[in-house]
């Protein structure tokens, strides 16, 4: 793997296999094409709470669960990875779902950052009131909250 974080870098977070061990049964693993910007949409945008972050690899934190995001040239070995590189769009078919934030306060935040927001906030019939944003790789994140139904 073309690996481009410096061992400084690497040192300042744990080893490798130590992070796997402490992963859950299920995680998420975003692949992206620049983990710098994927960072700041998700801390500036999303509120994510960023555990850690270099040009290979970023663990990120959201209502007690952990995500990962790394970056396309960490994974070149992938027997995907020409079908990756090649995409415009990541994701289509999934949409993933943040609950428990204010939508209307994410819509700001994405239109001040530039962000494409996919979908206004609204509130749906489900009881949710929420907006989908999109991230620099085309991720699409509906993040809301259930709605007061008194």
């Amino acid at each position: 793997m073309a690996k481009k974080r410096t061992d400084e870098q690497r040192a300042r977070f744990m080893a490798a296999p130590a992070y796997s061990g402490t992963l859950p049964a299920f995680t998420v693993n975003l692949l992206v094409r620049n983990v710098e910007a994927s960072v700041r949409f998700y801390s500036d945008v999303l509120g994510v709470d960023v555990q850690y972050a270099d040009p290979d690899f970023a663990a990120l934190r959201v209502g007690g669960h952990e995500f990962m995001l790394h970056a396309d040239h960490a994974y070149d070995t992938h027997p995907r990875y020409r079908a990756l590189v090649g995409n415009e769009r990541r994701g289509l078919g999934a949409e993933l779902r943040l609950m428990g934030h204010d939508a209307d306060e994410v819509e700001r935040r994405a239109v001040a950052a530039g962000v494409a927001v996919l979908r206004h906030a609204a509130t749906k019939g489900h009881g949710i009131r929420e907006v989908i944003v999109e991230d620099p790789d085309g991720y699409a994140w509906a993040v809301g909250s259930l709605v007061d139904a008194s």
